[in-house]
């Protein structure tokens, strides 16, 4: 597995709403992230580390307003936290190596698919279409993407 990490240069790129998602446990306002009705076939990765974090063949439309999936493309690449801010337990989902905030996961998705909603905020995320992961080294994964848009 290549190695990935918490990238300072990757980091300083960053734009506010990306740092604030990513750096200080933010959330992007529901319906306006970037990827939310992505539906090209590729897979998403943590914006500062490059982990490679869901498949397209993973993502459903939830009606939650930020892109849901049923798992983790890698699940050592995921650490799930408890969250107990905002007044309620949740999930927290981050980044394994590159500590991003992602977003959180619950017990409410797709029965047929695992019963996971791993619900992520787009600024966290970015999208490598399935014709440019080979060429940026994540042709490991292609057998987990679909063939169709």
């Amino acid at each position: 597995m290549p190695n990935y990490s918490k990238d300072p240069d990757r980091i300083a790129a960053l734009s506010p709403e990306e740092f604030h998602v990513t750096q200080e446990s933010g959330t992007e306002r529901p319906g306006t992230g970037a990827l939310l009705h992505n539906k090209e076939p590729g897979i998403y990765v943590d914006i500062v580390s490059g982990e490679p974090l869901f498949a397209s063949s993973d993502k459903y439309e939830s009606g939650c307003g930020w892109p849901s999936f049923t798992k983790a493309i890698e699940p050592a690449l995921i650490n799930e936290i408890e969250d107990r801010s905002l007044g309620m337990i949740r999930t927290e989902v981050r980044s394994s190596h590159g500590d991003s905030h992602l977003g959180h996961v619950f017990p409410d998705g797709p029965r047929d698919r695992g019963g996971m909603r791993y619900c992520i905020n787009s600024a966290s995320l970015r999208f490598i279409h399935r014709d440019e992961m080979e060429a940026q080294g994540y042709g490991t994964y292609l057998d987990q993407v679909e063939d169709v848009a």
